[in-house]
């Protein structure tokens, strides 16, 4: 696909996909949230991690409301089931580790967008807002999910109903986020982070995934189940024989992701 809303960049197996409509403050229509979509199952197929970020001043805006005529005609649920499940599915999916390095404000469905990543790593200047009861509308784009799970219900609640502005720092102290960094540490701090995920056992990663989104619906009795299945087949990988080796040696391991 030729992007023309994003781009997708890979260097030592870490893919950088940017919203780039900083003029929108990437704010989200059609065409991005189609490329955005292919662009994730894409880097899922020949990286070792996915990283979102936005050009400019902004993380993304959310839907983007700037075209009037649009707007007022806008079937959101149908947007929602034909536009945004496969953009959200296809990073919730992806089968490698995602980051979203949030670069400056996240609001409505772009709040939700960085929280579909595996991890989120926000500069402080940055914040997320659940724009939507003001004009009128509900958390979407999975906001409803993600930000229970991680916040919990009652800092969930407030969020969506006052609508206020969650500072970078206030996100991770309330656990929405993994971590709020200074602005002028920001790029080396997701950098180092995209980089260290590169390096290491993807397989293994792929089954921490797979273990901590099922553990919700599952008794303990089914989690250690599901625990030692996963271990069963990373215990066979390479990358464990090479983990083991390489403490063994005291040098540091060199992963293929199998």
């Amino acid at each position: 696909m030729d992007y023309q809303t994003i781009t997708l960049n890979t260097t030592d197996c870490v893919a950088v996909l940017t919203l780039n409509r900083a003029d929108k403050m990437n704010a989200l229509n059609a065409q991005m949230r189609a490329e955005i979509a292919h662009a994730a199952q894409e880097a899922g197929k020949t990286a070792r991690v996915l990283v979102i970020t936005g050009d400019g001043r902004a993380f993304c805006s959310g839907q983007d409301l700037s075209d009037r005529a649009t707007a007022a005609n806008l079937d959101l649920e149908r947007t929602l089931r034909d536009e945004y499940y496969p953009m959200l599915k296809a990073i919730f999916d992806c089968p490698i580790p995602t980051i979203s390095a949030v670069n400056g404000p996240a609001a409505g469905a772009g709040a939700n967008l960085a929280l579909a990543a595996d991890v989120v790593i926000a500069t402080e200047s940055a914040y997320f807002m659940q724009a939507f009861t003001r004009i009128g509308l509900i958390p979407d784009a999975g906001g409803t999910y993600w930000m229970t799970r991680n916040m919990g219900s009652a800092k969930a609640m407030g969020a969506a109903l006052f609508a206020d502005k969650i500072s970078a720092r206030q996100a991770d102290d309330w656990g929405l986020i993994w971590e709020a960094v200074p602005d002028a540490e920001f790029d080396a701090v997701w950098k180092s982070r995209a980089a260290h995920l590169a390096k290491g056992p993807t397989l293994a990663y792929a089954h921490v995934k797979q273990a901590i989104r099922g553990s919700w619906d599952n008794t303990l009795e089914d989690q250690l189940g599901v625990e030692g299945r996963s271990q069963g087949v990373c215990g066979q990988s390479r990358d464990f024989k090479e983990g083991v080796l390489a403490f063994l040696e005291k040098r540091a391991p060199k992963y293929e992701g199998r």
